[in-house]
Parts: structure tokens; sequence; C-alpha cells
């Protein structure tokens, strides 16, 4: 929309202008159209601050609930996203939204604008299904041929990882769109990739392939003449054809990818670079696996993050996505990568089973099953994996709960939980299902750990910057204010708990872990204690504590055998395996973490990588080069494992 269609209104204020010259009252200089241009200007030249002052500026002067207003408030909206204000952003946006007649086709671009926006905001926030709602809005909102293409492929995009089918359903309605329109290599290029990417998380691998290969072709091919966009589709199209069983294909395709074979430098393991513990609330499982694509900025802070493939489905992809925004990089790392490679980076992850975490949630689930058996309500638990198809019987349970008993009746609370959890339903729609539930459940004088996880829903859905630590736990920490939470040990332990996991300091992590692991109104085996003495030993360790974290670990109950717990973990004597074949035909180089146990003679068992880069390259000779690895003897009385849970990173480096 141009504001010069306003009509009247512009007219309006001409005229004014003209009283006040003849009064000698202030001029306005410009005119809104003239203001929306200048927005428009500073938006296209990328001067993010000054736009936004400037699209506050043109809302200022428009009329209160007006659609002009609208308009400028949406186009702010976008500004606030660039300047990483999310939740205004989202604020703005949905006040624009309000005040746009639906009837007006001619708003129908600033419509799309508005949930296109929103929808990049929550993919941005990794919350793949209320980007997904907003980009299904977008494209009903869209009145051409091209924003309505966006809208399906974004969609698409997010659907693979919470609802394949629906993807596919978007790919169809895109690809008969763009059939009978004269399409450039770029746009063919990445309707092929999104055909690809949804049919590698299919494990549907050879036609992921054919199509992966496609996107390349429409890209120029395999030409000296690299592009972002080509890294993109070439990366794909190695992971298609390693997994199609077409592993020279995967070698030549990834070497023109130039990922492992950098011109000068090396890409160097981040400083801080975990993976998520097996177990937690994602259910993590040591044979999950995933492919994560991210972009690391000048001050080696991660930024751009998305999954790409995943062995054990969209959620197990997104957790690992989620681990990947917590990894850094010096300044003085970066400078040593070309600026080129650090653009969609791609790393193979896996799982730590070093201190398998216990569900803090589930935990609590479990307790909100148990009430609603004693009111004669079932609480029925979903297969992993399967919630984009139980959300139809959850939406259809809900709306005869509701026409039978009311919106407010326990009745209702059951499926109202069980949206709220839904990994298919976006945040906004989370926290208005979780509020609905809590009101149920406080009414019904549900117990204190029955409460908090709905409680919990609603804190941690209420603001799109969630996934930020420090906003998590600001929004988490008045739980323990709460009288109700307070003077109950298990749900103050567990609020604890869920603030110390994402707590960036260390001194204060382990202050409010022992608070929980202190906690005499806990018994001595109890999940959450045990869970924050885990916790616990393994910051200790990674202190160099080993003694007290030993302690800290055999307070908690469980086999001993972590190194964490060893006074003397065993001495590295010598290394196997050889540099892999088809990398030094290649000239990659790159490297691994691994992941093993050492038993009491010194030999590695259950053995295996959890960061690999590049992806696939040199996962299995990494395995292989720390399995033929030896240690120190262990004495250990039981003759089991001598140590479980070593870390060992394994470089593989051309000769010079």
């Amino acid at each position: 929309m141009r504001f010069g269609k306003i009509g009247m209104l512009s007219v309006g204020l001409m005229a004014m202008s003209a009283a006040a010259a003849q009064t000698g009252a202030p001029v306005t200089a410009t005119t809104l159209q003239q203001d929306f241009d200048a927005a428009a200007a500073l938006d296209t030249k990328g001067d993010r601050a000054g736009a936004l002052a400037a699209w506050q500026r043109l809302e200022a002067r428009t009329k209160l609930g007006s659609r002009s207003r609208g308009v400028a408030q949406i186009r702010k909206s976008a500004a606030l996203f660039k300047l990483d204000r999310s939740d205004d952003a989202v604020t703005a946006a949905r006040a624009g939204l309000a005040l746009l007649p639906a009837s007006d086709a001619t708003l129908a671009e600033d419509r799309w604008r508005a949930y296109y926006n929103l929808g990049s905001i929550a993919e941005n926030a990794l919350d793949y299904a209320g980007a997904s709602d907003s980009y299904a809005s977008a494209e009903m909102a869209a009145d051409a041929p091209d924003l309505k293409a966006a809208s399906m492929l974004a969609l698409a995009n997010t659907k693979t990882f919470t609802d394949p089918a629906a993807a596919e359903t978007a790919l169809a309605r895109a690809d008969a769109l763009l059939m009978p329109l004269k399409a450039d290599g770029k746009l063919k290029a990445l309707v092929a990739r999104r055909h690809a990417i949804l049919l590698l998380n299919r494990s549907a691998y050879e036609p992921a392939r054919v199509y992966a290969v496609e996107a390349v072709k429409q890209h120029g091919g395999l030409t000296s003449q690299t592009t972002i966009s080509d890294v993109s589709a070439r990366s794909d199209a190695a992971i298609a054809s390693l997994l199609a069983g077409k592993p020279d294909d995967a070698r030549r395709y990834m070497a023109m990818t130039g990922a492992g074979r950098l011109s000068k430098g090396e890409f160097d393991p981040a400083v801080q670079m975990d993976v998520p513990p097996c177990g937690g609330e994602a259910d993590l499982r040591p044979a999950d696996m995933a492919v994560v694509e991210f972009s690391i900025g000048d001050d080696g802070v991660v930024s751009a993050v998305a999954p790409i493939y995943a062995a054990g489905g969209g959620a197990v992809a997104l957790e690992f996505a989620r681990a990947v925004r917590d990894w850094s990089w010096t300044p003085e790392q970066v400078k040593a990568f070309p600026a080129f490679f650090r653009y969609n980076v791609r790393i193979e992850m896996r799982c730590s089973t070093a201190f398998e975490r216990p569900s803090i949630t589930k935990f609590l689930d479990a307790d909100m099953a148990t009430w609603l058996e004693s009111k004669g309500l079932a609480l029925r638990t979903e297969e992993r994996g399967a919630d984009a198809v139980a959300i139809v019987r959850q939406r259809a349970a809900l709306a005869a709960a509701e026409a039978k008993s009311g919106a407010t009746s326990l009745a209702a609370l059951p499926p109202l939980f069980q949206l709220a959890n839904n990994a298919v339903v976006g945040r906004e729609e989370s926290n208005v299902l979780a509020r609905r539930a809590l009101a149920i459940a406080e009414a019904q004088g549900a117990p204190p750990t029955a409460r908090l996880p709905l409680d919990v829903i609603v804190r941690q859905t209420s603001s799109a910057d969630n996934w930020k630590d420090e906003v998590y736990a600001r929004d988490i920490t008045p739980l323990l204010s709460m009288p109700v939470y307070a003077n109950d040990a298990t749900a103050r332990s567990a609020i604890t708990l869920l603030i110390a996991d994402r707590t960036n300091s260390r001194s204060r992590r382990g202050a409010l872990l022992q608070q929980v692991a202190d906690d005499k109104a806990l018994a001595a085996n109890d999940p959450l204690r045990v869970g924050a003495l885990i916790r616990l030993a393994s910051l200790q360790q990674q202190a160099g504590d080993t003694a007290t974290a030993r302690a800290t670990f055999e307070r908690s109950g469980l086999a001993a055998n972590q190194c964490a717990i060893l006074d003397a973990p065993p001495h590295f004597l010598s290394a196997g395996g050889v540099f892999p074949d088809e990398a030094r035909m290649w000239g990659f180089e790159g490297w691994t973490r691994t992941q093993f146990d050492v038993d009491a003679d010194g030999r590695v068992l259950h053995q295996r990588a959890v960061l690999s880069y590049p992806p696939f390259v040199f996962t299995k000779a990494g395995v292989q080069t720390v399995a033929g690895a030896r240690w120190s003897k262990t004495f250990r009385p039981d003759g089991g494992v001598g140590c479980g849970g070593l870390s060992q990173q394994v470089r593989f480096k051309m000769p010079g």
C-alpha cells in the first residue's frame, strides 16, 4: 500500500498545514506519503535504527485506530525485528493487523507482510509451529503469485519439522501455482531444495537426491563459481547422495561446497560448543542425529540457526538446533576463517550420554496425570513424534468436552493440557490454551505440582524471546515467590532446576543446584534431588574438581562409572585409525568430537561421534580412531567399566 491511496486523509492534512501557515502556527513540512517514502528508503538502505525512528514518527502522525496507523505499525514491526526486539515486533504486527479492514483488497500486501514477518520472528526463535500458523495466514492474505509462492515455500520449510504431511501439501500447491509461470533458476532451485529436505526427513533418500541434484543444476551446476545458495544446495545433494548409497557422488558434491578445504586457515571448533544431554525435555536418545546449519558473526556469535536433517524426527532436529544457538567462537578465531565460509556452516550432532538428565517437566506432567486420574479423567500419552496426528484428536476432544460440559469444565482440562504441550501448536496459541487450563486447575483445587507445568508453559510462551536464557530465567523466577509453590518442596525444587538449566553463570547455577541437592524436605532418592546432583557433579567436573564431583555423584545413588567420579581418570597411551581415503582423495580436512567409555584394561567401549565437521565425512573415521586408542588400566573391584563418558577430539589434517 502507498499512503497516497488514503485520499481524503492526505487532503485533510494539507488543508491543516495551509490553515496553520495563515495563523503563524508551526507547519508540518512533509506529507504522510513523503514520510512513508523516507522511512521505506531507510529500510532499503539498511539503516535499522533510522528506519524504526521514521516509522515511529509516521505512526504518531496517523489517526488513532486508522488503517494508516495499522500500516505504519506493520512496517515498524519489521524494523523492530531487525533490531532484535522480537516481543515489540509481535505486538506491533498484531496491533497493525487489527486495524486493517479485511474487506479492503488494497491492503492485501500489508496483511501479507504482517503475517510473513510474524512467521519470520517465530522461525528465528525456532518456534516452527507458530511460524507455520503465520505463514499459512500469509498465504491466505497474499493477492499476488510471488507472495503466495514465498508463503507456501516458507510454510513447507517449517512444516517439514512439525507436520511433514502438511509440508508435502504446501509444496504441491506451490508446484501447481508455479507450473504455468516462467520462474527463474533461483526460484526453481529453492522449490527443488524444499522438496529434497522434506524427502530427506521422511527417509525417502533417492527421491531426495534427485530433487537435490536438480537444485544444483538450477543454480548452474558444479561450477567453480560459488554463492551461499550454491553451498547449501550442494550440501543437500551431498547428504542425500550419501544416504541414498552413492558415496562417490556425495564426496563430489561436498568437495564443491568448499567445506573441509578452506583456502587459508582452519575451521576450528567453538570455544563453547556443548551438545545437548541425552534424555531431558526432548527425550533425546543416543541414536538420534541431526545436521544443523548456522552462520557465525564477526563477534563469534551464532545466528540463522536452522535444522536440515534429523534421524529421530522434527522435534529432535529442533532440539539440536536450540543447542547450537549457545555456541561461541572468539573474535580471534573468526578472523582466521574466510568470511564466505562463516555462512551456512553445517555440523552433524548427537546427544551426550556423559550426564543424562531426567526431564523436569515430564516428572511434573506425571503429577498432573495422577491428579486427573483421581478425578476420573485420563491424560493420554502420545507416541514420540505423533503430535501432528494427535492434534486432530485433541482438538476434537476439546470441542466435545466444551459442548458437553462447558469451556471451563474439568473435562476440558486434559485436551487443553495436551494441546498446550503439542509441538505442532504455536507459541501464542499455546499460551492461550495453557492460561485456560491453569484457570481450570486452580478452580478445581489442583495440587501445586499439577498446576506448575501449566504455569511454566504460560510463562515460557509469554515472550517471543523466551528462547534466550536470560529471558526464560526472568519469566520463570517469579514462580519461586508464589506461596503455592514456595511452600511445596517438589514444586520449588522443580522451578529452581528449570532456572539453573538456563543460567549462564556457573557460580549462580551451582548455587541453585546446591539448594535442591541440600533441600531436607526432599527424600534422599527424590528424582529432583538426583537430577540436581547429576547436574552439580557435571559442573564440578568441568571446573576440574574431580574429588568433589565424585562425592556429589555418589550422593545420587546412581552407578558410579562416570569419569567425573574418578579421582584419577585413565591416561591416554596411543591412538588408532587412519585418514579416510575418500577425504584424502578430495583434499578434505575436518574434525570430530567423540564420546566413549574405557574398560578396566584401558580398551575403548561404546564409542560414538557427537560432533562432526563436515557432516558425515569424518564421522566413521573419528570413531575408528578412538576405537583403536589405548588408555591406562584402571582398577575396578567389580571388573566393570573403568571410566564412562570420556570425550576426545580428533582432527583430520592433510599432510603439509
